[in-house]
């Protein structure tokens, strides 16, 4: 073999070499490439993941969701979003008015041992009620019975004022009012079985629907809101006009369910005649005459909703 051809060979095989050894580069340097492609594409993934994570974690749900929905106001109310919950006959000359929570274990006191007499004098014509009810037990003690029996009330208000009067009655019974401090009525499967013993509610799909879809989960919120609403931060309360009734405290002493109740039907018996007169067939000669205002419940600026009919 000559010399040169010694040394092509060697050159030769250099070049070679050096080709292998580029084509080496452009493979790690396109695969380098596509690494990092890949890692961008994933922390663009993971970014993206995070930002709809983070949008489903304040996304608003439940009563902060019902709070931003359209409020549809049951049928039988009056004023700005159906707050306005009037029962009793129109002609009726003055207006009652009940504040109380569905929660509140003095509000099913009252209507345990009271309930009855004052959905008799709604019935008589003696005056008309306006209910106003809060949920400031939900914020007390945490959870949200108040606001979803309230929500559900509207549904029995939607079929009819006697229904929600029933149902009312029946949340507050003792069969079935809970402790404060258990959050029953959160379960819409607590409140329907309450609604079984309403035979106005009783298999009534519509009212079913209601409930569990939350048609009436805004109402409520709207309805609470009022909170504070000529001064009642409490329940349950009683006003006539501006002024607020006040029962006889009863004795602190030990007694029977059916001595207490007796006591306490017979201070909310006082407390109306002395404000509103005596019932109807009562001796007229006794009571007082009725308050201020000239009969109405309602607030000075603020409109009767039933004037007029």
């Amino acid at each position: 073999m000559s010399n040169r051809n010694s040394q092509a060979n060697k050159s030769a095989a250099r070049d070679r070499i050096r080709a292998e050894r580029e084509r080496q580069k452009k493979q790690e340097k396109t695969r380098r490439q596509l690494i990092v492609g890949a890692s961008v594409v994933g922390v663009l993934a993971v970014v993206a993941g995070i930002g709809f994570g983070i949008m489903k974690l304040t996304e608003p749900t439940g009563w902060e969701a019902a709070a931003e929905a359209k409020s549809v106001p049951p049928a039988h109310t009056q004023g700005k979003n159906g707050t306005e919950i009037l029962i009793g006959d129109p002609k009726a000359k003055q207006t009652l008015e009940v504040f109380e929570d569905v929660r509140c274990p003095a509000c099913a006191a009252f209507e345990q041992s009271t309930g009855a007499e004052l959905i008799k004098d709604i019935k008589e014509g003696r005056f008309k009620v306006r209910y106003t009810m809060y949920s400031f037990i939900d914020g007390m003690s945490g959870g949200e019975g108040s606001k979803n029996a309230l929500s559900a009330l509207g549904a029995a208000l939607n079929v009819s004022p006697d229904a929600f009067l029933k149902y009312k009655t029946a949340l507050y019974s003792a069969k079935n009012h809970p402790d404060e401090r258990e959050d029953v009525y959160a379960k819409d499967s607590a409140l329907l079985k309450v609604a079984a013993e309403v035979p106005e509610l009783k298999n009534n799909k519509a009212f079913e629907t209601a409930v569990t879809k939350g048609t009436f989960d805004r109402w409520a919120m709207d309805m609470t809101a009022l909170f504070g609403r000529k001064g009642v931060k409490g329940t349950p309360t009683f006003m006539h006009g501006d002024k607020k009734l006040v029962m006889d405290q009863i004795p602190q002493q030990q007694m029977t369910k059916a001595q207490y109740e007796q006591i306490s039907l017979a201070n909310f018996k006082k407390m109306i005649d002395k404000e509103f007169g005596p019932a109807k067939g009562a001796d007229q000669g006794k009571g007082t005459a009725p308050g201020k205002d000239g009969g109405q419940g309602i607030r000075k600026g603020e409109k009767d909703p039933t004037a007029g009919r």
